[in-house]
């Protein structure tokens, strides 16, 4: 069981985006969601440079509500070591944590939000829920395409980066995601989900 600690207001929020942090992987399908934080991070105006948690975060002001936004720098497979720490010290539970990661059985560019569920074979999504001890946190699962063929080595396609073309539709989603991370923080999952899961 997730232990909290130390003093957090009822409003705050936890936005972790998943990935791989050496270079080599920036760009890569599998790092849609660190991609889409960096965005966000843009967006609010937040530098996500503070080091600890074994990750790099940054804290928005969204209105009274404060949102730490958090990049593990663990490697996808124990992305959960991050996000269990910080929301253990910050003491957010995870109902107001969401998680932002890369869908293979989806088209680039859709989103898919759910508040909780299994880990559908995302080793990231696996490691969070064993150190929350819940599936119920909200994620938000960026569609970056499916392998070409079955025969396709899943580790070379989701480490692979996107075309042209599938670049542009994921980033035309940005403002979707932002809404969409809004809207859930607001209370309001199921709007979220009827406007953005398409």
């Amino acid at each position: 069981m997730l232990k909290l600690f130390g003093k957090s207001s009822q409003e705050d929020w936890l936005i972790a985006g998943l990935g791989n942090p050496e270079p080599k992987y920036d760009g890569t399908r599998h790092n849609a969601g660190f991609a889409a934080l960096d965005e966000l991070a843009r967006r609010w105006d937040v530098p996500v440079t503070k080091a600890k948690f074994q990750g790099l975060y940054g804290i928005a002001q969204q209105g009274e509500r404060k949102v730490y936004l958090l990049k593990p720098m663990t490697y996808m497979n124990l992305s959960g070591n991050s996000i269990g720490a910080l929301a253990a010290f910050y003491k957010i539970p995870p109902q107001r944590v969401i998680v932002l990661c890369d869908d293979i059985d989806q088209q680039p560019g859709k989103l898919r939000i759910r508040p909780q569920g299994s880990a559908g074979g995302h080793n990231g999504l696996k490691s969070i829920i064993a150190s929350l001890s819940s599936q119920e946190f909200n994620r938000i699962r960026i569609g970056v395409g499916k392998k070409p063929s079955p025969e396709y080595d899943l580790a070379d396609w989701v480490l692979g980066r996107f075309s042209a073309e599938d670049k542009k539709a994921i980033e035309g989603r940005w403002d979707d995601l932002e809404k969409a991370c809004q809207l859930i923080m607001e209370g309001k999952l199921g709007e979220a989900q009827n406007r953005y899961n398409r």
